[in-house]
């Protein structure tokens, strides 16, 4: 992290446009107050305008089947083309992989934890025989049905409170939430993690990326003073490897990133969609290295059998 704040002021408050869901206006607040409390501004000098993207207005349809993940950026994408914000906050996990060149993400936020939280039993063995777990994760569906194939997938989309209350109204057993959004939303006591070792979590899970145009050198200077180095090398080595596996919103892939003192470890395994084939490599490299996430990108698609390979497009 960059820890020489800029002297000068914005001139006028800064805009920070974010999603309006509840976790979505949290991850903003936290990057308002690290940013202010980085420059010794008061908080007037960054305002907060949110928008209900096209994500969260449709859920009765899987993610994947309406647009992917650019129904989450599309509307933060426009305002920062038209300079309507200055800089925009996202989930990295939720970011698709290839972004317009005129943007920059600029900062990443410290890293929370990465594991999923299982809700409505105490552990994987202990889900009832033919229970239904509600997800609309390509990842999670084929991890829990590789771990039991018995149990029923039923498609669950929404935020932390909407999926729960389905839960609660018995259109499911068991769902998986992020154990990140749990955490900022303060509801700690919910579920019980995963660890992330047998269970890994999705690329980029428990990272905020905070996004602006590239060619405002102004406002990239201002975000650099609050990106967390080891999240960022972390997070860009994991988008290395969606992009190297040729990744979209039907490919089932996990990984789990490991540092060392001069290196990444990535661990990662993808999957048939229904859980049956599971291809798992891992590779050892220094940060900034993309030829690193390519190597372990070719060795998994190298191993895996057609059932997995037809839902990626890397080479």
């Amino acid at each position: 992290m960059n820890t020489q704040p800029i002297e000068a002021s914005p001139e006028r408050p800064l805009k920070l446009g974010t999603r309006a869901s509840p976790l979505a206006m949290a991850q903003a607040y936290e990057t308002r107050a690290r940013l202010c409390a980085t420059h010794n501004w008061p908080e007037t000098m960054v305002e907060i305008v949110s928008v209900t993207a096209t994500g969260d207005k449709i859920l009765d349809r899987p993610l994947a089947d309406i647009g992917g993940k650019a129904l989450w950026t599309k509307e933060l994408d426009a305002w920062l083309f038209d300079g309507e914000i200055d800089f925009a906050v996202h989930s990295m996990k939720d970011v698709e992989t290839l972004r317009p060149e005129q943007f920059c993400i600029a900062a990443v936020l410290p890293r929370a934890d990465v594991r999923d939280v299982l809700v409505g039993a105490a552990s994987i063995h202990a889900i009832p025989p033919g229970a239904r777990v509600g997800t609309s994760a390509p990842r999670r569906a084929a991890q829990m049905l590789h771990a039991r194939s018995d149990l029923t997938i039923v498609g669950f989309r929404g935020n932390v409170a909407t999926r729960l209350a389905k839960l609660q109204a018995g259109e499911a057993d068991v769902t998986l939430l992020a154990a990140a959004g749990l955490q900022r939303l303060e509801q700690t006591g919910v579920g019980t993690p995963l660890s992330e070792h047998e269970w890994l979590p999705a690329p980029a899970q428990g990272a905020i990326g905070i996004e602006c145009l590239a060619a405002n050198e102004r406002v990239r200077a201002y975000l650099s003073a609050i990106d967390d180095q080891l999240t960022h090398n972390a997070v860009m080595a994991e988008r290395a490897l969606l992009k190297a596996l040729g990744g979209n919103c039907h490919s089932p892939i996990a990984v789990l990133t490991t540092h060392h003192e001069t290196s990444l470890t990535l661990r990662a395994a993808i999957y048939s969609p229904d859980g049956a084939e599971r291809i798992e490599a891992h590779e050892t490299f220094a940060p900034g290295d993309i030829e690193g996430p390519q190597r372990l990108a070719h060795r998994l698609l190298a191993d895996a059998p057609e059932s997995v390979t037809v839902h990626f497009s890397g080479e």
